[in-house]
């Protein structure tokens, strides 16, 4: 009697044990379907994110703010600029804060140093008073005429540009003048300053955005 039932209860105890197997096999297939679904689910969401932004640049006003576009689009016109450009920089510069002052006194959307402002309305035949630069119309023509300047002194390389107006151009000449940062003398092959470096990618990277946005019709 007593051999019977050892018999008897390996053959339910493997029985059990295929049965708990079973389910705990059904319950890691339930688990991946429901992670799955999830995962493809986001990936959708994600997907629909990134074609709106791709195929409406107007949604992403919020990130690429088009203010003082009128502003921007006569005095970039002025001075022989896309006005993407001065965008981007002001962006870049200030987040379109007309009130922003930097640790360095720089001022305005454009953040023009006074010293620099004062140069720039002398061109203009016009005398610079102090806190003109937080007017936005005094700052986006001056800056854009210094952007201008910029450009032109630099042959229209848009990089080295945008690193002389963050930099310096005396910086830049130093890095042009350099073999190990410009092949040619014209051109930077790289860009000695990480935050230099930094601040012209992210312009450019604006600039791109902004001449999706500025050649879209007006409302």
């Amino acid at each position: 009697m007593t051999t019977e039932n050892n018999k008897a209860k390996p053959g339910r105890s493997s029985l059990s044990r295929k049965r708990q197997r079973a389910a705990r096999a059904k319950l890691i297939r339930r688990i991946a379907l429901v992670t799955g679904t999830i995962v493809l689910a986001l990936g959708l969401v994600g997907l629909g994110i990134w074609l709106l932004l791709d195929q409406k640049p107007e949604a992403t006003i919020e990130v690429y703010p088009v203010a003082y576009e009128a502003m921007i689009r006569a005095h970039a016109a002025e001075s022989g600029l896309d006005p993407a450009y001065p965008a981007a920089v002001i962006l870049a510069e200030s987040s379109y804060q007309p009130e922003a002052v930097s640790s360095a006194n720089a001022q305005g959307l454009m953040q023009l140093l006074p010293d620099t402002a004062q140069w720039i309305a002398g061109k203009f035949d016009e005398t610079y008073v102090e806190g003109c630069l937080f007017d936005p119309d005094t700052n986006i023509k001056y800056g854009c005429w210094y952007l201008g300047y910029l450009a032109r002194r630099f042959g229209g390389n848009l990089a080295c540009a945008t690193a002389a107006y963050h930099a310096g151009q005396g910086r830049v000449d130093q890095w042009l003048s350099d073999p190990e940062l410009s092949e040619d003398g014209l051109t930077l092959t790289r860009i000695p300053s990480e935050a230099t470096d930094t601040y012209v990618k992210r312009v450019l990277r604006y600039y791109e955005k902004y001449m999706e946005l500025y050649a879209m019709p007006e409302a």
